[in-house]
């Protein structure tokens, strides 16, 4: 892989945009949603549950809660480096296997490798390095497989394809809950995730018909452009910045918010064990019906009303309801409940938010590139929220409320945003 370093403007990058042809092959859908299903897997389990307890194993009970947020904010601080650049530079990588390829399966290895470092981590300090080695290798991965979309999928198609990986998400939370389960040590719960994801990468990577570029036509790449990988004038693209917000505030609560939910079934339930990755199983199973449900079918409206806002609105307050319900709901059966209403709301999220994402791209040329910056909005609320929430928790003690139900709604207010943003596009319906 090779990547030209230096260059003299700040212009949109005038790069080939990749495209092989009118339509994307048959097995380029399934096969992307399988990568993204891995890399959902690999990312998500260890945040939602395999890291919070082996945080817990390290440090104690006392101090989990805070050290957890220590690690999740610092790797969310590079998963918001990496995803931005990893694209930039792939819309400029010179290589025989082409542009996206090998961002793709490299992401993917050293995703496993970093993996097993946190799986056989004894210090705190082990595993935020491991942790931050995770959002490099596979936020990288993602930014280049995500950013194939606009190379190879026309526009009417887009809704259908972004349902098909928005539904990976849930089956990814259900899978890896099921791997805890199954599994008792450390080093299967964290690396048979990476394992699978590497193979899905490589299923991928075989098929895709990722078009090689010339060195010739690729600008040098400077510390100007360096910089500018990770903004974009929201003046001159106000829809993409809209999209941006909603996207983020809906993330806040959906992924920043909720990776405390194992903390808050201890804590409002005191349960624990075998019971309490049974009850995460069942929560997610829940989930994933709800999602695959709402990823197909509204993705497909989506695309025959010729409307992504509306499923975007209805997503963030579906989301905002099942934080609520989490938060407030008095027996586990309500968490449970509150799952399925969140695999709706997100299924119904998740099935245009990429479509939505690439109809107000500011630069075609520069796509890896803007989606990595839309991306942010993955790893930012999950170093914001890790870092304000042992605040919130402490407040909700001295206010005489559980600390976790205060939590809760605060994201659900966040969430509900998403939708007073979305409607603030104007360029797509």
């Amino acid at each position: 892989m090779n990547t030209p370093l230096t260059s003299d403007t700040d212009a949109p990058v005038d790069i080939p945009d990749g495209r092989v042809g009118d339509r994307e092959g048959r097995a380029y859908a399934p096969l992307l949603a399988l990568t993204n299903f891995g890399s959902y897997m690999a990312i998500l389990t260890p945040i939602m549950l395999t890291l919070p307890l082996k945080i817990q194993d390290v440090v104690g009970p006392d101090e989990a809660a805070g050290a957890f947020g220590l690690v999740a904010a610092i790797g969310a601080v590079f998963a918001i480096i990496c995803n931005p650049l990893a694209g930039r530079l792939s819309d400029r990588t010179v290589s025989r296997f082409g542009r996206r390829r090998p961002w793709i399966l490299g992401g993917a290895i050293g995703g496993v490798l970093s993996l097993y470092l946190i799986a056989s981590a004894n210090s705190l300090w082990m595993i935020i390095l491991g942790w931050c080695l995770v959002e490099i290798f596979i936020n990288s991965a993602q930014a280049a497989a995500n950013a194939t979309v606009a190379d190879q999928v026309p526009d009417a198609r887009r809704g259908l394809v972004s349902g098909l990986v928005g539904f990976g998400l849930p089956i990814a939370l259900l899978v890896g809950s099921i791997v805890v389960n199954v599994f008792t040590g450390y080093i299967e719960r964290f690396v048979v995730p990476g394992i699978l994801m590497l193979l899905f990468s490589a299923f991928f990577v075989a098929v895709l018909r990722d078009k090689q570029i010339e060195r010739s036509s690729v600008p040098r790449f400077s510390l100007k452009e360096f910089g500018m990988s990770f903004v974009f004038n929201p003046r001159k693209a106000p829809d993409f910045g809209w999209v941006w917000l909603s996207r983020f505030a809906i993330m806040f609560g959906y992924s920043g918010i909720n990776t405390y939910t194992v903390y808050l079934l201890i804590d409002r339930f005191q349960i624990g064990g075998a019971e309490l990755t049974g009850l995460i199983v069942a929560n997610n199973l829940a989930s994933c019906i709800m999602t695959i449900i709402s990823s197909v079918v509204f993705g497909v409206l989506s695309d025959r009303l010729r409307n992504r806002r509306a499923f975007v609105a209805l997503g963030s307050v579906l989301i905002a309801a099942g934080l609520l319900l989490i938060a407030f709901g008095p027996a586990p059966i309500w968490i449970t409940i509150a799952s399925a209403i969140l695999g709706l709301g997100g299924g119904g999220f998740f099935a245009v938010d990429l479509a939505l994402a690439t109809e107000t791209l500011p630069h075609k040329k520069d796509t890896a590139k803007d989606l990595g910056v839309l991306a942010i909005t993955n790893g930012l609320p999950q170093s914001i929220a890790p870092a304000i929430a042992p605040a919130i928790i402490g407040l909700g003690v001295t206010l005489s409320i559980n600390g976790y139900q205060l939590l809760y709604g605060i994201g659900a207010v966040v969430a509900v945003l998403g939708a007073v943003f979305v409607y603030r596009v104007k360029g797509v319906r």
